[in-house]
């Protein structure tokens, strides 16, 4: 008997865990490119005032990765609090840029247009180790 009721729960586990609404339970989460190194990030839902610093996220859109202008360890890293700045694509096709140098060096060159920043907000950067 404990055994049939072990496994009713679970299946019944398994199938609660592949439902939309558990799914979308926890966090957002996302890939952010900073100094050419690939971190996942964990969004949160808490908007933060628009002052004191930040770091920027450059939102890249079209199912690209957005692109940081820190990281972990930087001198200029503001521990996760974000500043998010949507781009435009003007004269180049959606290209995925991997360090905010890129980022700067196409506005400059009038590929792309750096927007105005939408939001505020707080989240972690983790990086993800390369595989060999």
């Amino acid at each position: 008997m404990r055994r049939a009721l072990s496994i009713l729960a679970s299946a019944a586990l398994f199938v609660l865990a592949q439902s939309p609404a558990y799914a979308q339970a926890g966090p957002p989460g996302g890939m952010i490119y900073a100094n050419d190194e690939l971190y996942r990030t964990v969004g949160t839902p808490a908007d933060l005032p628009e002052y004191g610093p930040f770091n920027t996220i450059y939102v890249l859109g079209n199912g690209l990765k957005n692109v940081s202008d820190a990281a972990p360890g930087d001198a200029n890293w503001r521990g996760g609090r974000w500043a998010v700045t949507p781009v435009t694509f003007l004269t180049i096709a959606p290209t995925q840029f991997t360090n905010a140098a890129q980022v700067m060096a196409a506005a400059q060159a009038g590929q792309i247009r750096i927007e105005e920043v939408v939001r505020h907000f707080e989240c972690p950067l983790i990086h993800v180790p390369k595989m060999r």
